[in-house]
């Protein structure tokens, strides 16, 4: 079926009438005047009035609020054979019908693409998808989300209206499938600019993991004079977090200070997590204790951030606190309290909190889970005890949880349990440099050359190379990184002149560095 061709245009979002005043008006008829007097038992009229002005409900409106009620709940099965018996009864569906079908497919992605293709076909036929702005960015949210993004472009490029709506969730789209030159393109393309337009990019890059990138539309952002609202704010902070720019994230805080969505809870969290993450666990606590309102996820950022900064006491104390304040902890608060006890070697009260969890709380232990306590047997040097946890859980161990009883290895010196545990992990990652280098390392340590000899040809025909670790400090909100060896950044004579200062005052002291096995991984 082929449709007339349009020219795109862009409109704002449309807004319902204004209501008739309600206010007492001599020229104002849908207001009753108060001077007359309705008798409803002796006025016939009147009756004979009042249900005329009752109107039929209109069918599609019925039928469309139990699709609906179906798509709310997840049941989009039951949603889709609703609007089939919909159609059967001859019903016509209205775009609201269709956006409701839509949403409900993008919920579930990967299960509903060919549904919400079948959907996209009738609102073809009648002219919706280009038509009408409302039915046209959801079949663009849609594919979207459902990873074809080139069908969400065509959708776009053929829609006869567009409003800022329609351009963010194409934006969206891109950043969404990491199409990110395409993403940049469009947003120059757009007309006009919001803050869910700039936060769309922003936040798609902090998905991905680009958070410098983040941080540069941020600040250009700033520049163009558009204010972020909450949500911008949440992805920055989680951008801060992640770089450890404490100095940014200050001044996002004195910046949140000011607008009217400083008390919002979701930003005071965000803050909580970027403050633990960066060290600085007593502005954490400020900012959780000047918290008008808390939530659970509250609750768990500060228990988190003490666990992960080494308070394991004060973890545990917000842990007993929070559930006194009538929060129930979850997987994440037992994550936390496992934690804490990981770290202080409490290996008594981690096994109680474990117990507690599946027996009390009646919560399923997920690997991260595993992994605490792996790490809580491995740090107490009980790896015998630790691998029993990896060798009876109920999923299939990851990298991290292998890779954290290896590290222990290293520590207690057993070669036999890291060579076992390298062959797993060589099947999880064969091309992870990381675990080689520390097995190798490992033989180093105890003098095993030929073991350490072996590791290194291994790599070597595997055509795995050791990765240069790094260093990054922070100055003025900027990052500098730094590797073994560097001397391109600007400053580096000056660094290195300082560095030299420092090793012979260290020296002076009597500190010998630990070069050894390193050394000789490198040389031997």
């Amino acid at each position: 079926m082929s449709l007339p061709a349009c020219t795109p245009t862009t409109t704002q979002p449309s807004y319902p009438p204004k209501p008739p005043s309600l206010h007492p008006h001599p020229n104002n008829p849908t207001f009753p005047n108060p001077n007359h007097k309705i008798s409803l038992t002796n006025n016939t009229n009147t009756h004979i009035s009042l249900k005329h002005t009752s109107n039929p409900i209109d069918p599609a409106i019925s039928w469309t609020s139990s699709i609906a009620r179906h798509c709310r709940n997840g049941r989009l099965a039951e949603a889709a054979a609703e609007f089939t018996r919909m159609r059967i009864a001859g019903v016509e569906p209205n775009h609201i019908t269709f956006v409701t079908l839509l949403s409900g497919c993008t919920d579930f992605p990967l299960e509903n693409t060919r549904f919400g293709a079948s959907i996209h076909a009738c609102a073809r036929k009648m002219g919706l998808d280009t038509n009408n702005v409302k039915v046209g960015t959801a079949i663009v949210g849609m594919y979207s989300k459902c990873g074809q993004v080139n069908l969400a472009r065509l959708i776009f490029d053929e829609m006869c209206v567009r409003n800022s709506v329609s351009w963010n969730t194409m934006i969206d789209g891109y950043m969404r499938n990491g199409e990110v030159e395409d993403a940049i393109a469009l947003f120059d393309e757009m007309p006009k600019r919001d803050a869910i337009s700039w936060t769309a990019l922003i936040g798609g890059f902090v998905k991905k993991g680009h958070f410098d990138q983040a941080l540069e539309w941020f600040r250009e952002m700033q520049l163009s004079g558009v204010q972020p609202d909450y949500v911008t704010i949440i992805s920055v902070l989680a951008a801060c977090a992640n770089l450890g720019t404490l100095g940014l994230g200050l001044w996002i805080n004195r910046l949140v200070s000011k607008h009217e969505f400083k008390d919002n809870i979701r930003i005071s969290n965000s803050l909580i997590d970027m403050y633990s993450r960066c060290g600085c666990i007593e502005f954490a606590r400020q900012v959780f204790e000047k918290m008008p309102k808390r939530s659970l996820v509250s609750w768990n950022s500060i228990i988190v951030g003490f666990a992960v900064n080494g308070y394991a006491e004060e973890a545990l104390k917000f842990f007993n606190l929070m559930q006194k304040e009538g929060f129930e902890p979850d997987g994440v608060s037992f994550t936390g309290a496992l934690t804490a006890c990981s770290h202080a070697g409490l290996v008594d009260e981690g096994l109680e909190f474990f117990n507690i969890m599946r027996r009390v709380n009646r919560i399923t232990p997920r690997i991260e889970h595993y992994g605490c306590m792996v790490d809580l047997y491995s740090r107490a040097g009980r790896l015998e005890d630790a691998l029993n946890v990896i060798e009876n859980m109920p999923m299939k161990p990851n990298e991290v949880v292998l890779g954290s009883l290896l590290a222990a290895c290293r520590t207690c010196g057993d070669v036999g349990l890291a060579e076992r545990l390298m062959k797993y992990l060589v099947e999880l990652d064969p091309g992870c440099d990381s675990n080689y280098v520390l097995l190798s390392n490992i033989y180093a340590a105890v003098g095993r050359w030929d073991g350490a000899g072996k590791v290194r040809k291994t790599m070597k025909s595997l055509g795995i190379q050791k990765k240069p670790g790094f260093s990054s400090i922070e100055v003025d909100c900027s990052i500098h990184e730094f590797v073994a060896g560097d001397k391109s950044h600007v400053n580096s004579d000056d660094i290195y002149a300082l560095l030299e200062l420092l090793s012979f005052e260290l020296q002076i002291c009597g500190y010998v560095p630990e070069t050894i096995v390193t050394e000789t991984y490198e040389h031997h």
